[in-house]
């Protein structure tokens, strides 16, 4: 009977291993096609996870931009095998990291794998002190079914790239329909109408996205996912992007054509054409790349025919990622990077000139997620932007104005004469009920205010200082104290501030406004003064 346990224990032990392995092979399949929604569905199966499998899955996930689950695993990566992890995954963790609000984290990875201090908190506040614009956003379509970016000027009219189309072929790797272009009307309040197809045979069942055109409408670049397969560095069969160019002809588009720098080797992608029509900026991992993608530029002669492209150089491009290039009428070039210090994974950048100094636009417009393919009319100071900040690849557009970083004026603070601390001026302070954390409804106002003036000197800091009456233990007091401070803090960053520019502290019933320091004594009034938000200024 021993020896027939043993045997079934053998047979089960052997149909799981096999059942495992059959997983793994499965996922690393998926995963060398690069599709990563199935890769990652065949990965999870898999019980005892090894290194690759780890890696593999962390990835998945990251490509997939499901930062949640990428920073667990990465994290089970780093705990288990440490020591013999490639870094480029120290790369991939510290950014899954910013987008999950892991800034501290994401700081020793980025300074391990970079070999120098890297302090997000620093960078933020030095940035609010050099911005030199402050950006006003707003979502444009909230459509989760869909990916909506690669938004441009089309005339009077936009052109986007959207996986809408249910007609198309399914893209393995995050299961959506593969980008046709659209074109759309924008009404007076900044949302797309009248939303179809980009007329003539620029679509196909490839990807098509990122369309640019020349001023007078008849000149058009864009890209397009190539037909033929070649083999990568792991013998494995994709398909790269290629640029092309279209002409309006009599009303239709037609003379399409790859452009003669494209190739099947390598991806050419996010064209982007000065206001003269001289020269293309576009996003490329061709050889003599720094990194993965590199912005480039090529002249267009008068005759129609190309220059040869050239690389814009290390101060634009790093070992990562710069794609989306948007060149302005004003010649500034607009692009996004998740290889210079930023806010998490992709942020938009600016340079100009002889394009040596790389300014991050802030954060106003950039996240912890992918913020790309910002476009803008300079002289109307608003255009549009795409980011997946919710989820989804999803359009923003935008105003913006000139912002002069402030120095708190003396008329913006006074001293609070109970305190002797620094405040707001007309902050008052916000009280709560007896033995309560909520706010209160007649709080709200006083709260609003403190967020307006904060939205209007972005640099602002405020420690708010909450505190409980004398009727309580000193342990249960500085608890519900904290708890204030914490509802105060959370309101407050509902109005739309950075939860950065926020300390929330409980000081208990240490610091009356008062002589209310006895659990009896005083009337209900005098007691409930002492229940209460401050709001302290720290810089």
């Amino acid at each position: 009977m021993k020896k027939l346990y043993s045997s079934i224990l053998i047979i089960l032990i052997s149909v799981s291993g096999f059942a495992q392995n059959s997983e793994i092979r499965k996922g690393d399949r998926f995963f060398a096609q690069r599709a990563y929604v199935d890769a990652a569905e065949a990965y999870e199966k898999v019980s005892d996870k090894n290194q690759e499998v780890l890696q593999n899955l962390g990835d998945a996930y990251f490509f997939t931009h499901n930062m949640g689950n990428a920073t667990e695993v990465y994290r089970i990566l780093f705990l288990r095998h440490e020591e013999i992890v490639e870094p480029e995954y120290k790369f991939r963790f510290a950014h899954a990291l910013m987008a999950t609000g892991n800034e501290e984290e994401a700081d020793e990875y980025f300074s391990d794998y970079y070999g120098k201090d890297f302090n997000f908190e620093e960078f933020r506040k030095e940035l609010d002190t050099t911005v030199s614009h402050v950006f006003t956003t707003n979502q444009v379509m909230n459509n989760a079914a869909s990916a909506d970016f690669g938004i441009g000027y089309y005339g009077d009219q936009v052109t986007f790239a959207s996986t809408r189309n249910q007609a198309r072929p399914i893209y393995p790797w995050n299961k959506k329909p593969t980008l046709d272009l659209y074109t759309a009307d924008v009404d007076d309040e900044g949302q797309l109408t009248n939303i179809v197809l980009f007329p003539g045979d620029i679509n196909s069942d490839s990807h098509e996205s990122s369309a640019t055109f020349s001023q007078d409408g008849m000149t058009m670049y864009f890209d397009r996912t190539n037909d033929n397969r070649v083999k990568n560095e792991d013998e494995v069969k994709v398909a790269h992007i290629s640029l092309y160019r279209a002409e309006n002809v009599d009303g239709t588009w037609t003379n399409i054509e790859v452009l003669p720098f494209s190739s099947e080797e390598y991806s050419t992608e996010h064209p982007s054409l000065s206001a003269d029509g001289s020269q293309l900026y576009f996003a490329s991992d061709m050889p003599g790349s720094e990194g993965s993608f590199d912005i480039y530029v090529v002249d267009i002669n008068e005759d129609g025919t190309f220059g040869t492209p050239r690389n814009l150089g290390p101060e634009v491009n790093t070992p990562h990622r710069e794609q989306f290039p948007f060149i302005s009428d004003q010649d500034v070039l607009y692009f996004s990077s998740d290889g210079h210090q930023g806010f998490g994974n992709l942020d938009i950048y600016s340079t100009e000139g002889d394009f040596t100094e790389v300014r991050n636009l802030g954060t106003s417009v950039n996240s912890a997620n992918d913020d790309f393919a910002f476009v803008i009319k300079e002289g109307q100071d608003d255009g549009w932007f795409a980011s997946n900040r919710r989820g989804t690849d999803n359009l923003y557009n935008f105003t913006r104005e000139e912002y002069t970083p402030p120095v708190v004026e003396i008329d913006e603070r006074e001293t609070n004469p109970e305190t002797g601390r620094q405040q707001l001026r007309d902050v008052g302070n916000i009280y709560f009920d007896f033995d309560k954390a909520t706010i209160k409804e007649e709080s709200e106002s006083t709260l609003n205010k403190v967020a307006d003036i904060m939205k209007k000197y972005p640099s602002l800091e405020i420690e708010i200082g909450s505190h409980a009456d004398a009727r309580g233990t000193d342990t249960y007091n500085m608890a519900l104290s904290e708890r204030r401070a914490q509802s105060t803090l959370e309101y407050l960053v509902s109005q739309g501030i950075e939860r950065e520019r926020l300390t929330a502290k409980g000081f208990g019933e240490s610091m009356p406004l008062n002589d209310c320091t006895e659990p009896t004594g005083c009337t209900a009034e005098q007691y409930a003064r002492n229940r209460r938000s401050e709001f302290t200024i720290m810089n």
